[in-house]
């Protein structure tokens, strides 16, 4: 059950009364006749400090902590300032130089030192710090099924980085509340499973076509192989589709919005560790100048898809996802209806921004995931055909691109045994959770596609195991666009192709935002009139 409880507010963040210093700066000024636009300047300037310093960066995380050890929950000391960092940036640093077998598909200790060795240090959960921001790190499946179903609008997503919102976009995957809402009704009939069959065409028409290419790369080799990065092919070809699919661009307007979009996250990732120092995001350091002019850049990319359709004569603005945004914004606003479903330009951008992303991102790296599974399991290569489904949702289990699930509480409440105090973040290791053997059985780190032969319910030991896509209310709305994107592009692929692991690979995915392959994945692809 969730249930909200109450917690007493320290005295020095009650707004009845000021805090000592202020009060001492006051009497100092009576005293000392200061002019009183000084003293406005130091009060507010010493209640900021007071507020900033003492109750965020001491108080808070002192109290925090210690409702948690008497909930029995522990975990690494709170750092001023600094939290956890250091220790989440020495242990990945350490970790980086490992590589794996490309069998050995237990990648954790690449991506998720921390969590390993706190979960073994303090138990589960446990409690670390991200800066001066409280994070619970839960494993229990019954728990992540209460926070991520939860209506009751106690819990919404995580406040993402700013430099991460430039990057994708405050669209409907960070949206909370009625925004949220407003938002998801005027996407949802573009995921609607008839639009998602027409695009099944131009789908297949897009995977042909890389397909082709490289049949003829092959023929024109003296053995009828090529080498090739597949996870860069997969980029190239996911742009493609979504460009034509979701927003009707051609193909080299999205590749810029994609190519933008990977340096800003770029940008965002190497000082994700970083101290946030106040005000430094306003600096004209040559990174921050560097992010404003891809920002700058995005947005007009963006435009450039946008303005043609809002100058046209036309009152139908397209059948895809852009299309259906601007037919309903602009359907409401010349029709004046109160309280119809509607986004300004902006936030059409910002959606625009979001399903570029998160549609070019997930469905390439599922894809790369799933050939580099196939080309270590061959004899899976003609099983697919028949057992398609199985084997996506096998590579989704074991290299989930979406790593950790995050949700902040608004309130004190309480979920389970657990009594959460209001702002502490939940995190949800998606690739531990589906290590689990208790709920995997004892061959949870092997590839075996088997295991969903009766369905996503009865492939583990309870049926909300998988959680890939999420679940409750804020599941992923393009779950059904990947899943066909990948299920026709493999389709496509495994009449042409077959495909082995290169010599050349190095098994070390990283995390860079998303599950990715540090060194690509190089791969040998042969034309099947060849190999037969």
């Amino acid at each position: 059950m969730l249930e909200p409880y109450h917690t007493v507010t320290p005295p020095s963040s009650c707004h009845c009364a000021l805090p000592l210093p202020t009060r001492l700066i006051s009497a100092l000024s009576m005293a000392f006749l200061v002019p009183l636009s000084v003293v406005a300047l130091l009060v507010v300037a010493t209640r900021w400090l007071w507020d900033y310093i003492i109750i965020r960066l001491i108080w808070r995380p002192h109290t925090i902590s210690k409702e948690f050890r008497k909930q029995g929950i522990h975990g690494p000391p709170y750092k001023f300032i600094k939290g956890c960092k250091d220790d989440i940036k020495r242990m990945m640093e350490e970790a980086d130089s490992l590589v794996l077998d490309v069998r050995n598909h237990n990648y954790l200790p690449r991506i998720a030192p921390q969590y390993l060795k706190w979960r073994s240090q303090y138990g589960e959960p446990f409690l670390y710090w991200f800066g001066p921001k409280p994070r619970i790190c839960i494993f229990d499946y019954e728990l992540a099924r209460q926070i991520l179903s939860s209506k009751s609008g106690h819990f919404v997503k995580n406040d993402p980085p700013p430099t991460l919102v430039a990057a994708v976009g405050k669209g409907l995957a960070l949206l909370d509340g009625v925004d949220w809402v407003r938002h998801r009704r005027v996407i949802n009939p573009a995921f609607a499973m008839d639009k998602l069959k027409m695009m099944t065409t131009t789908m297949s028409a897009c995977a042909q076509s890389m397909i082709k290419e490289l049949e003829n790369q092959a023929s024109r080799s003296k053995n009828g192989e090529i080498e090739v990065d597949i996870n860069k092919e997969f980029r190239e070809l996911s742009a493609d589709v979504i460009s034509h699919t979701a927003f009707g661009s051609n193909y080299k307007l999205g590749k810029e919005v994609f190519q933008t979009q990977h340096e800003l996250v770029a940008i965002n990732m190497a000082s994700f560790l970083d101290v946030q120092i106040p005000g430094l995001k306003y600096v004209p350091t040559e990174r921050n100048r560097r992010k404003w002019m891809l920002e700058k850049k995005l947005r007009s990319s963006l435009l450039q898809i946008i303005q043609p359709r809002l100058e046209s004569t036309s009152s139908d603005y397209g059948n895809d996802l852009l299309g259906l945004m601007l037919h309903t914004s602009m359907a409401s606003k010349q029709e004046g209806k109160e309280g119809s479903p509607s986004l300004s330009i902006d936030e059409i951008i910002h959606e625009c921004k979001m399903f570029f992303f998160a549609g070019h991102d997930t469905t390439a790296l599922l894809l790369t995931w799933t050939v580099f599974l196939l080309s270590v399991y061959p004899e899976w290569q003609e099983r697919l055909r028949k057992e398609m489904t199985m084997v996506l949702l096998e590579t989704l289990r074991l290299y989930c691109p979406a790593l950790f699930m995050q949700r902040k509480t608004v309130t004190d409440i309480t979920v389970g045994a657990i009594k959460l105090p209001q702002g502490v973040a939940v995190v949800i290791p998606i690739p531990m959770m589906h290590r689990d053997k208790e709920v995997w059985g004892d061959d949870a780190d092997e590839f075996n596609p088997l295991r969903f032969e009766n369905g996503v319910t009865r492939a583990g030991k309870i049926p909300h195991a998988l959680l890939a896509f999420a679940m409750g209310p804020r599941s992923c709305i393009g779950q059904n666009f990947a899943m066909l994107e990948a299920k026709s592009v493999l389709t496509e692929m495994l009449q042409k192709l077959s495909f082995t692991i290169s010599p050349n690979y190095v098994h070390a995915p990283s995390e860079l935002f998303m599950l990715r392959p540090k060194f690509g994945v190089p791969i040998i692809l042969r034309r099947l009139d060849v190999c037969n």
